[in-house]
């Protein structure tokens, strides 16, 4: 009884093998290949790649091509040596002669305004004393005091006559004098024949006045004017002594 178990082990292992050759040597054939498939949605792109090197230069083309636009200019150069000054030319046609002196108004012009600041120069030198500058006139004083008449030749001998404001910024000039000289001056005005009626030496009608409160008021007693050392005019005798200021 046991050897009959034995031998059915032993059948039972020797079947065992032979299936487990016969799993191992025997292989199917393979089956018929399936259909496609649909393809897929197509990707997103990419970024971007390193931008590369550029190529060599390519070789020149034929002659002949439409010239290029030109270039900006460039920096300005350093100046160069100059050259050996050059032979002198032979001298021109001479030209037509010009005007006589006396014909030629731009240049009489000229003269006369060289003449009037000579003159205006040597009057206030002349005078030795303060002069002061306004617009075009000059205002000066020798400090001395006068009567009008001798105020007036004294004047003229300089090359002037007595100064008389035509606008505030003058009348403000000729009194800035008189206060401080801390006295008064004559003006170059007078009466004329109707009481009150002043006008300049020249005979010209006034066209700015500054008058003290009240005046003038002299009923044609006082022919003369003269100025306070605030500016104000009041009307006086001729015959006062009065500061000398003398405008050219």
């Amino acid at each position: 009884m046991l050897l009959f178990s034995l031998a059915l082990i032993l059948i039972s292992l020797a079947v065992s093998n032979i299936m487990g050759d016969v799993n191992d040597v025997c292989v199917g054939s393979p089956g018929i290949p399936g259909a496609p498939g649909t393809h897929g949605l197509p990707g997103r792109d990419g970024r971007d790649g390193v931008k590369g090197d550029p190529g060599p230069p390519g070789p020149m083309g034929p002659p002949g091509g439409m010239p290029g636009l030109p270039g900006r200019d460039g920096l300005i150069g350093a100046p160069g040596v100059a050259g050996e000054r050059g032979d002198k030319g032979e001298p021109g046609e001479r030209g037509p002669p010009g005007l006589p002196a006396y014909m030629d108004e731009e240049l009489q012009s000229t003269l006369h305004e060289l003449r009037q600041q000579i003159l205006q120069s040597m009057g206030v030198l002349s005078l030795q004393g303060s002069m002061l500058a306004v617009g075009e006139k000059i205002f000066s004083t020798n400090g001395k005091s006068v009567n009008f008449d001798a105020a007036q030749e004294l004047c003229a001998q300089a090359g002037g006559h007595i100064a008389v404001p035509r606008n505030a910024e003058e009348n403000e000039a000729i009194a800035s004098i008189v206060k401080n000289r801390n006295t008064y001056a004559y003006l170059g005005l007078v009466e004329g024949p109707n009481p009150g009626d002043f006008h300049y030496l020249d005979g010209d009608p006034v066209n700015y006045t500054n008058w003290y409160t009240g005046e003038p008021r002299g009923q044609g007693r006082e022919n003369c004017v003269e100025m306070y050392t605030d500016g104000k005019w009041n009307d006086k005798s001729c015959l006062q002594y009065r500061l000398v200021i003398c405008e050219f």
